[in-house]
């Protein structure tokens, strides 16, 4: 074991399995719901980007590269000052969702480089215009374009051009568990020397105001090297820094001046290091003070044209007398070297160096992506941020009846900045690629959305802090199988406790979904937008008057899929406990009743060969709403195999599902297994063969839905052929937009009709792989269509894979397909090995979309790598490019 796996061993005996101190502060906290005291529910304009500097939050903190406690009572990070800015800069920037021409936008560039699970070691770099931060700038020329525009990013403004800027590189490396050294290294990028003011930042999370703590905490003076942070529920610990210009105190108190005219009682407020750095002001009685609840030391540093200066701090729960000895530095050395020994035990071996480093930062930007969520739902609708009074708009407004939830947790996050909050199928994605890093952790996640201070008495999940009633895909059980299974092939052992737990809490979701979104009972489901936003031609949530529904394959298929790996989760552990057998045969009737549904109900159009949702209207013929979009591929995602070992083994079962395919064939009923000729396994999918090679028809074809990227949200077949339909004498259109969304449906920040998205390409991958499995050489498909190429089913996952994973690749000159036209920026020597992972990517191009920093589910190209490594397909792939490289010898 590396000495990580060692402290994951430790870690996975604890009943939560989390570290004290880890990257667990977000880097947006304001804009978000819970911070939002409005009566009408405005997040975005209630707390802007212009008062985080002033105002004190009351369900967290926010800040740059900066680590937390686990309940964030202690917070560190990095503010800084280039001489020219209005502000200082201690957070990230960004758009709020009115302000961007497609939504929320952050306009920083910073990336998370390294980081294992216990973090211990971590790193994160984020780059620093020397000119004044073009804030206006950005907001301006953003408010100017329109929807079908391209976004005006920081790169555009030019203060990046001639690379001046500096590098903030900052790395945590841990003595012990409550002993972490921290090294903030400074590199002027310019060839001219610059000065740049460095504040590393120590405060505590604003809990007194709300009448939280018996005594306020405190951080005091203890000489000119040393502070102590003392709390009542932490205890006492030591922030110890290098000799500085300067160090200041003041308290995390809101600037009631700025924020709502009202004259400040106190000096020490929230932004006193802005002016007192910027301006002097009142600078001698923050010096003075020598206590507060926010405490920094200034460095003023100037660089010359390509110098680095390193600045050395360390947080720590020991009263030392010298919290610098001869040698600790040592420590970053060790933690390293500890880090490459963790990530070459667990990822392929093989694979090319471009590759490692994709995939290592993916799982570096998951594990960066932990954060701290604090939300009571019952209190924030109940009391005042004292500014606002308790409004009876808000008490029947947004999430108002979900009063039971009270958050208190470490969330993997889709993105700190852009979705600092959880989402419930996001997260089931996380979870998979968790699972290669820190398994015990993924199951945590899992099972902690499913415990009843999320879950709804009525077994319904929540969705998102935006409107915790709106439906998420119900992936939670295939994701568990998923972690289950790495846990079980790395281990070789699989852990039945956790499935247990996961299938009794999702019994009460899935009676949930029956009970409410099978509206006539003839297992035929709605949804709503199932958390693809703009998918439809309309909003699919939107719920019509009169005798009209929307019946949905995707939400039919979803729930195919639910039945299906409840049923493979319950014989899994009927394997080793008998009494859940009987479920299995429950499940596997449910998955019978909604395969027939979908097939044999008018979702399939056998015209067009595909699977629609269909507008259903009292007193007329249904209209199927004949859009080639991801909708219609989601039957491909309920596939299974039995095998007949495992089925012999469960007489009660084997008896059961015998009577009944016996029974619905004897009676002409739709059937939905299929037998493998060698006898060893049974397939159970909700398509069969014949509409499979159809739907991989629509696939495989390069003018639908296969791009250089993987494959399309929507097909590029409706570039040439937009949709339309009129609904209550509304005419709706939608058409193929293989870019930034030009709808403002959902906010208008994603958007779901062209460009490809990791987690949809996955389940495909994933799906068409398990089809492969079963049919071996027995199916065969062109590849791409039109090519005459015919290759087995593994074969097409192998290539669709190679396809999602080169959106990140570097080419021959250099470039990455995910960074379009700022490609200039990451050929720069210094950045040729920086990768982002973003939300979504352009249909034609590959170009990064949306998010910038979604590890986050697109966090999978990471488990896609280690597929492509294992597979035949990648295995040659690999062992060509090496020899081309000359890494091994020509035979």
């Amino acid at each position: 074991m590396t000495a990580e796996h060692q402290r994951l061993a430790v870690n996975a005996s604890k009943a939560v399995p989390l570290v004290q101190w880890g990257p667990y502060l977000s880097e947006r906290q304001w804009g978000t719901v819970r911070e939002d005291y409005s009566p009408y529910g405005d997040a975005w304009h209630y707390f802007p980007f212009d008062h985080a500097h002033c105002r004190t939050y009351k369900w967290g903190e926010d800040g740059l590269a900066g680590i937390s406690d686990y309940l964030q009572n202690l917070c560190f990070s990095v503010a800084l000052w280039n001489g020219k800015d209005h502000i200082l800069k201690e957070r990230l920037f960004g758009l709020g969702n009115r302000e961007g021409n497609h939504g929320e936008d952050v306009k920083e560039l910073y990336y998370y480089l390294d980081n294992i699970p216990t973090h211990h070691y971590m790193e994160y770099l984020y780059k620093y215009p020397q000119q004044e931060f073009p804030y206006e700038q950005l907001r301006d020329e953003n408010r100017k374009l329109g929807r079908e525009e391209e976004e005006y990013e920081i790169l555009d403004t030019g203060v990046f051009d001639d690379n001046r800027y500096f590098d903030v590189h900052v790395t945590y490396a841990k003595q012990a568990e409550d002993d972490i050294f921290i090294r903030i290294d400074i590199t002027n990028r310019y060839n001219k020397a610059a000065e740049i003011h460095v504040l590393p930042t120590l405060w505590f999370y604003n809990r007194w105001s709300n009448k939280q703590m018996k005594e306020m905490p405190n951080i005091s003076w203890l000489s000119k090297t040393s502070v102590k942070a003392s709390h009542e529920a932490l205890g006492n610990y030591y922030f110890y820094f290098q000799q500085a210009n300067d160090a200041l105190f003041t308290d995390n108190e809101t600037n009631t001046q700025i924020v709502s005219g009202v004259e400040n009682e106190t000096i020490f407020v929230k932004d006193a290091f802005h002016h007192a750095v910027m301006d002097k002001h009142h600078v001698e009685e923050l010096r003075n003070r020598k206590h507060g609840t926010k405490f920094s030391p200034v460095y003023k540093i100037k660089l010359a044209g390509g110098e680095k200066k390193t600045i050395y701090c360390r947080l720590s729960n020991q009263l030392l007398d010298n919290g610098f000895v001869k040698g600790f530095s040592d420590v970053f050395t060790i933690r390293k070297k500890e880090a490459d020994d963790y990530y070459a035990a667990i990822l392929p071996k093989g694979v090319n160096e471009d590759m490692a480093r994709i995939q290592r930062q993916a799982l570096a930007g998951l594990l960066w992506s932990k954060q701290y969520y604090h939300f009571d739902v019952e209190r924030w609708l109940s009391t005042s941020d004292g500014i606002t009074p308790v409004s009876n708009t808000k008490q029947t407004g947004r999430n108002h009846d979900w009063k039971h939830l009270k958050n208190q947790d470490i969330i993997s996050m889709p993105d700190k900045w852009e979705y600092p909050w959880y989402a419930a199928w996001d997260l089931a994605f996380q979870c998979i690629s968790m699972a290669v890093a820190d398994p015990t952790f993924a199951k945590h996640q899992l099972l902690l959305i499913m415990r009843e201070w999320y879950m709804k008495p009525d077994g319904q999940l929540p969705a998102y802090e935006w409107n915790f009633s709106d439906v998420n895909p119900p992936v939670q059980a295939w994701a568990a199988l998923q972690v289950y299974s790495i846990e079980k092939k790395n281990t070789g052992k699989g852990d039945i406790v956790f499935l247990k737990k996961v299938f009794q809490k999702l019994l009460i979701n899935f009676t949930w979904w029956i009970n409410r979104k099978d509206v006539k009972g003839d297992s035929i489901f709605e949804g709503g937008f199932l958390g693809l936003d703009n998918i439809g031609v309309f909003n699919r949530s939107f719920h019509y008057s009169g005798e009209m529904q929307l019946e949905q394959a995707d939400g039919t298929s979803w729930m195919g899929t639910y039945a299906l790996d409840m049923m493979d989760m319950a014989i899994e552990i009927a394997l080793q406990d008998a009494s859940f057998e009987d479920t299995a045969t429950k499940f596997f009737e449910h998955f019978v009743l909604i395969a027939e549904a979908l097939n044999e109900h008018h979702l399939w159009n056998a015209e067009d060969k595909f699977f629609y949702d269909v507008l259903c209207v009292s007193g007329a013929d249904p209209v199927p709403l004949r859009i080639q979009s991801i909708v219609g591929l989601t039957p491909l995602y309920a596939v299974s195999t039995i095998d007949k070992a495992a089925l012999d083994k469960l007489e009660d079962f084997k008896k059961r599902i015998s009577w009944f395919e016996k029974y619905r064939k004897k009676n002409k009923k739709f059937w939905p297994n299929e037998d493998r000729g060698d006898g060893e396994q049974i397939l159970l999918s909700l398509v069969r063969k014949d509409r499979l090679e159809n739907l991989l028809n629509k696939i495989l074809d390069e003018d639908g839905f296969l791009s250089p990227g993987g494959i399309r949200a929507l097909s590029k077949y409706h570039e040439a052929n937009p949709y339309s339909v009129t609904v209550d004498g509304q005419p709706y259109t939608i058409r193929y937009d293989p870019g930034d969304s030009t709808s403002d449906m959902f906010g208008g920040n994603s958007n779901w009709r062209g460009p490809v998205w990791m987690p949809i390409n996955f389940l495909i991958i994933q799906s068409i792989r398990k089809y492969g499995e079963f049919y071996r050489d027995n199916l065969l498909v062109e590849y791409p269509k039109g090519s005459g190429n015919k290759i087995n089913l593994c074969q097409v996952a192998d290539e669709l894979t190679r396809r999602v994973i080169s959106i990140f690749e570097k080419d021959a000159e250099g470039n990455r397909r995910c960074y379009g036209r700022y490609n200039w920026f990451y050929r720069q020597p210094g950045n040729e090995h920086l990768v982002l992972f973003y939300e979504y990517f352009h249909g034609d191009s590959g170009t990064g979309l949306g998010a910038s920093h979604q590890t986050g589910w697109t966090a999978l190209v990471a488990e896609l790598i280690s597929e492509y490594g294992r597979s035949k397909t990648g295995i040659e792939q690999m062992k060509k490019e090496a020899l081309e490289d000359g890494i091994i010898p020509q035979p």
